[in-house]
């Protein structure tokens, strides 16, 4: 058993990835030493939940002073007297920043043990508490308030039911169970509840389980950045190509004032279904979603049956959001990345193809920002590069 080891990859993705973050140029800029410093940090840091824990506020609703109030209450409560400041952040003003306390080294470790999959161990270090869905073992005699460790099985050997785990394990803290073992294995049918609330997380994190569900919204930093660099104005035609969950979605929709239309496109029902749930959540009524292809968005013609969905003629929207789906190495925490080197470079194509619709589907003097969650040079900077080259009507503006 392990204490937060460094993010492991499969040997061809650790390969491919320290030719990316070693080679020759980067080298002569930092020196082998330098270069090699923040290699490793970055590997280390990848393991470990944000500093913060972020939250949008939907202001299309309420003041950011408002809800920063009731949300500091929320905290308290959980906290039980441990004051845990709620920040406002000094350049985005639609977002709080809670600061995460660990890793917290010095719990007991109780006899009785559950060890979770590897998803659910990483929203546990968020600030989650175990459901059973994600419990894959527990101790033998496990009853209904007991007291438990948690571990997470990062690399996702464990077998549903075994009453022992001896494999690679990382313990996330303490909790107490909701229910015995045989309630949670019970053949009669899965269960869907809380399985173990956490009372000592290894990272303390707030809960955000129903908490001012239409006021606020968890999401991570860099994403909250990405609506801000695209900047919707209220009037305007926005598409979100790759739209799912809604995150994003929602938040231009606010920074809109709910004015103007956005089409938000996923090409998954069920991803698209929670699109509209997120906006009905929050009160949005400009955002249209469609269940479809971003990489089919585009029509030669106008159609005798043209509706408000896809596909679109040319130069259909004032700004366009391509937030691509990506081989997700930037996702915090993360400690076993599993896919392989042919599924993490099989993004690019896609990625090119999604861009080469979008810059046709931009208005003349439109704006299109490109974003993914990983770290690879290919899905970043190399694609920006290529865009560049490929498209001269295109000119890369700065972003702060």
């Amino acid at each position: 058993m392990s204490f937060f080891p460094k993010i492991s990859f499969q040997h061809e993705v650790e390969e491919y990835l320290t030719k990316v973050f070693r080679n020759n140029e980067l080298i002569t800029a930092l020196g082998t030493q330098e270069a090699e410093s923040k290699y490793q940090s970055l590997l280390s840091h990848l393991s470990h939940p944000p500093g913060f824990t972020t939250v949008r506020i939907n202001t299309h609703l309420a003041s950011v002073k408002h809800v920063k109030k009731l949300l500091f209450e929320e905290i308290q409560k959980q906290f039980k007297g441990l004051c845990v400041p709620v920040l406002e952040h000094p350049k985005l003003q639609d977002v709080l920043l809670i600061p995460v306390i660990g890793p917290r080294r010095d719990l007991n470790k109780h006899s009785s043990e559950v060890i979770v999959g590897a998803h659910c161990g990483y929203a546990v270090l968020r600030g989650a508490h175990v459901y059973v869905p994600g419990i894959i073992s527990t101790s033998r005699f496990m009853k209904a308030g007991d007291l438990v460790s948690v571990y997470s099985d990062i690399e996702g050997k464990c077998k549903r039911g075994a009453k022992e785990f001896e494999g690679v394990k990382v313990f996330l803290g303490n909790g107490i169970s909701e229910l015995s073992r045989s309630e949670i294995f019970s053949s009669s049918g899965p269960l869907n509840g809380m399985g173990i609330r956490m009372i000592e997380p290894v990272y303390l994190s707030p809960s955000f389980d129903n908490v001012l569900p239409s006021h606020l919204f968890l999401q991570n930093l860099p994403s909250v950045v990405v609506s801000h660099i695209l900047n919707p104005q209220p009037g305007e035609r926005i598409l979100d190509m790759c739209a799912a969950p809604g995150g994003k979605t929602t938040h231009l929709a606010t920074l809109m004032h709910d004015q103007g239309e956005i089409i938000a496109m996923d090409k998954i029902a069920n991803k698209v279904k929670k699109i509209k749930q997120n906006a009905e959540l929050l009160q949005l009524n400009c955002i249209k979603a469609f269940c479809y292809d971003g990489t089919k968005a585009l029509s030669a013609e106008k159609r005798e049956d043209e509706q408000e969905g896809p596909p679109f003629l040319p130069e259909s929207f004032d700004r366009i959001l391509l937030d691509a789906p990506c081989s997700g190495m930037g996702q915090r925490p993360n400690m076993a990345y599993s896919l392989t080197l042919k599924e993490v470079t099989s993004y690019q194509p896609l990625q090119r193809k999604l861009f080469t619709v979008a810059v046709k589907l931009l208005k003349p003097g439109g704006v299109l920002v490109y974003s993914t969650c990983t770290i690879t040079l290919s899905e970043n900077e190399e694609q920006v590069a290529w865009a560049l080259k490929t498209f001269p009507c295109l000119q890369l503006q700065p972003q702060h």
